[in-house]
């Protein structure tokens, strides 16, 4: 259904073309704003070029081989956020004057976010609300925010690291779930199994670590480099659970989030951080849709899991 909204003078602006005036604003080309929508970058021109006769203004610069908007694009760029976030409130109240909470609601979320909490989160979710579907794709953060911008899912769980805030982004509304402690994994036999006093210990251990393209990975070598050592990292994985395993195996040292130390392999043991490192864990969804019944379930049923599924604290911890 296309959906028109009458502004500037009584002129009828198309919203799908405002849409792609936005992409191009929060991408900053053609190109990137077409492949976020799935259009090609012509068609993307072609419509921005009718969206500037009915606005009857200059929307799009060149400048190089690029473009970029003009004043009255930015302006109208603004007025587009707030039609899309009334939109969304439109729909929230649609669907809260509705007895039941129903529908599908689709979820991107972070590996550790599926593997700690995803599943006791759908039990509470199944008993309390038996008419709402829920569907979970796995999803780094950057990738689940391009998501939810663009609609294709409706809200992301995310994480976030000290050091490493994540960008504030128009349009996006932002809950705090859980602060997780991170916690460093030993092995329990073998070279590396002695309990260290500092985390400067851990120098000459090999590493298991996230890659370093990850925020996980970013927090955990910048840990080691503030301890005075640069991380022998032997294991490049994006997989917690695989990381622990290594370390049981004796093969290495890691650190994962505390809602996974009850998964940790058998053959760790657990060891809390100087200054107790931890990771936010949070909710996002788009502005506007922070009301809708099914967006409020989730979020709740989220923050029943992962505080259900937290880890008790450490029995040793490093001194600093």
């Amino acid at each position: 259904m296309k959906i028109i909204h009458a502004t500037l003078g009584g002129s009828m602006l198309d919203l799908q073309r405002l849409r792609m005036l936005r992409e191009v604003h929060r991408l900053g080309t053609l190109a990137r704003a077409a492949d976020s929508m799935a259009y090609t970058p012509s068609a993307i021109s072609h419509q921005l070029s009718l969206l500037e006769k009915e606005a009857g203004v200059v929307l799009l610069e060149r400048v190089g081989r690029g473009v970029r908007l003009t004043p009255e694009a930015v302006t109208l760029v603004r007025h587009t956020e707030e039609m899309l976030a009334q939109m969304e409130r439109a729909e929230a109240d649609l669907a809260g004057a509705q007895t039941t909470v129903g529908g599908t609601i689709r979820i991107g979320a972070f590996q550790t976010a599926v593997m700690a909490a995803a599943s006791t989160a759908l039990d509470y979710l199944e008993q309390a609300h038996p008419q709402l579907t829920v569907e979970i794709t796995e999803q780094e953060v950057t990738a689940a925010y391009e998501g939810l911008v663009s609609h294709d899912v409706d809200m992301i769980i995310g994480e976030e690291y000290p050091g490493l805030a994540e960008p504030v982004r128009p349009g996006v509304e932002r809950v705090d779930l859980i602060r997780d402690p991170m916690y460093l994994v030993i092995p329990t036999t073998g070279p590396f199994s002695d309990i260290p006093e500092t985390f400067r210990d851990l120098a000459d251990c090999p590493w298991a670590m996230d890659p370093d393209d990850q925020p996980t990975g970013l927090w955990a070598r910048a840990l080691c480099r503030h301890a005075g050592f640069e991380p022998r990292v032997r294991f490049n994985t994006h997989n917690p659970l695989i990381q622990s395993n290594l370390v049981a195996a004796g093969h290495a040292v890691a650190v994962i989030p505390a809602l996974l130390g009850d998964h940790a392999a058998a053959g760790t043991r657990l060891i809390g951080l100087p200054g107790n490192g931890y990771r936010m864990v949070y909710t996002s969804v788009r502005t506007g849709r922070e009301n809708h019944p099914a967006v409020r379930a989730c979020r709740e049923a989220f923050e029943a899991a992962v505080h259900r599924e937290a880890s008790p604290d450490p029995e040793l911890r490093l001194s600093r």
